[in-house]
């Protein structure tokens, strides 16, 4: 009796404050909408291109804070920016697109960093890397949860045509569907994506956010509609699991909430029935007596 009722005090108690449930409310806007395309950067094998864009928006952000505009558009600005510029530079030179993608990433961040040097009473590093999820104003989440909504609404709308291009650009090509124009969609929501999150874990740790869900999801089932649904699952799971935890233990949010993801990743990457580990190990021993009593004896 004593443990359940400290359990419900464990949630109970912090949902008293108003600063709790707006930073829940965030954080799980911000998993879910990231777990949705964590499921397509997965498939297509993108997670350095998710890596490249959160720290491509940095001096976005930082020219946002210097001229008092929403960071949100600066951010944009500078995520499609770059995703436009790794596109172009690969194309039109011989450099591989993981080589390009570490140039142009490496220099916008560097060029953040700098912008940040320059006016360091203007621009706080901290909560540009590392979020800021229990000071969010009525106007950041009304931004997050339209932008989470546009890149949900969109997916929506085009999920057959993006799941066949991750599964089978030709076929896709063959019967009269573009592609690039699908590759230029789906780079433009993984821009809008890590804006969302930004504000929930920073831009250090988005890319966590973009992937990992998809990639525990992947470990646990072979159908992508089952593997969207354990995505969000697991990203709205952790999310609060790790704001609670974040007020509890007084310490970061963002970082809470990966490490949460990460826990899940780590448990389905041990003991998925399918995928895991420590069942493939007990699905060959038990191949090996049926394989011994199959072989023929001298």
């Amino acid at each position: 009796m004593e443990f359940l009722t400290a359990a419900v005090d464990w949630f109970a108690v912090p949902m008293q404050f108003d600063f709790v449930r707006r930073a829940l409310l965030v954080a799980v806007a911000a998993g879910a909408v990231c777990a949705v395309l964590s499921c397509w950067m997965t498939l297509v094998g993108w997670s350095l291109m998710g890596d490249a864009v959160s720290h491509a928006v940095l001096p976005g952000v930082v020219l946002s804070y210097m001229f008092g505009l929403p960071f949100a558009l600066g951010a944009l600005v500078f995520g499609t920016g770059s995703v436009a510029l790794i596109g172009v530079v690969n194309r039109t030179s011989r450099v591989k697109e993981d080589a390009v993608i570490g140039v142009v990433f490496t220099a916008m961040f560097a060029l953040g960093l700098v912008l940040v040097s320059a006016v360091p009473s203007q621009t706080d590093l901290g909560h540009i890397l590392f979020g800021n999820v229990l000071g969010v104003s009525d106007a950041d989440i009304v931004q997050i949860l339209v932008l989470a909504a546009v890149v949900l609404a969109v997916v929506w709308f085009k999920h057959r045509d993006l799941t066949l291009y991750a599964f089978d650009r030709v076929h896709a090509h063959a019967i009269g569907i573009d592609p690039r124009l699908l590759e230029t969609l789906l780079l433009g929501l993984l821009a809008v994506t890590v804006v969302v999150a930004l504000q929930a874990v920073g831009i250090i740790l988005v890319v966590a956010m973009v992937i990992i869900p998809g990639a525990t999801a992947y470990l646990l089932t072979d159908r992508f509609e089952r593997m969207l649904a354990i995505s969000v699952g697991v990203a709205v799971a952790a999310a609060v699991a790790g704001v609670f935890a974040s007020y509890h233990l007084n310490v970061s949010t963002g970082g809470c909430v990966v490490l949460a993801q990460a826990s899940a990743f780590t448990l389905a990457y041990l003991f998925s029935p399918l995928h895991g580990v420590l069942g493939r190990r007990r699905r060959r021993r038990r191949a090996r007596p049926a394989a011994d009593r199959g072989a023929p004896r001298g």
